[in-house]
């Protein structure tokens, strides 16, 4: 419940603007501790950039980033309690014009506190999918442009019967979560 009440005043603020941070502050009680970043080397492939796409540059290793809260739900404590409560909505599968396609929309909805997502499907390893750039130059830097790109993959019909998704987020935490391909089905 606590989840749902940080998730309205967080909108409230970023929505709101004026003082909303401040009323959201003294209604919310503090969040948990969180454990101090450890800076970890993580090995990323290099990812392919399609000309004319905003997507983040590859980097050779993942490194924490500062986790001063913003307002802005540009870093990992910020984000990671909204994707902690809405898990089954990470991913999204549809039936569209003889293809089954898989919709990642919810996870780019909150990049900016993520420093990448993974996914594999049908037992495969997970292979790192390319977020779009934060826009911090928008009143809401995890707004969707059409120069992102577009925000699933296509795959044959019918394909897709296990999904796991991998968050790493920006502090180098991780979640992750499996799910059936045809639960997730929207229509």
């Amino acid at each position: 419940m606590r989840d749902i009440v940080l998730f309205f005043l967080a909108m409230a603020a970023q929505v709101g603007g004026g003082d909303a941070p401040a009323r959201a502050a003294s209604v919310a009680t503090a969040p948990p501790p969180v454990q101090a970043p450890v800076e970890v080397p993580v090995q990323v492939p290099v990812q392919a950039t399609v000309p004319g796409l905003n997507v983040r540059p590859a980097r050779s290793a993942l490194v924490a980033e500062d986790q001063a809260p913003t307002g802005r739900f540009t870093t990992a404590t910020e984000v990671r309690p909204i994707l902690d409560a809405t898990r089954l909505a990470w991913i999204a599968t549809r039936d569209w014009e003889g293809q089954q396609l898989l919709y990642v929309t919810h996870l780019w909805s909150w990049r900016c506190g993520l420093a990448q997502i993974e996914i594999g499907v049908n037992g495969a390893a997970p292979e790192v999918w390319p977020l779009p750039a934060c826009h911090l130059d928008q009143p809401a830097p995890n707004v969707i442009l059409e120069g992102d790109g577009l925000p699933y993959r296509a795959f044959p019909p019918g394909s897709l019967s296990r999904i796991e998704v991998r968050v790493t987020y920006d502090d180098l935490g991780t979640a992750r979560a499996v799910y059936d391909g045809n639960g997730v089905l929207v229509e």
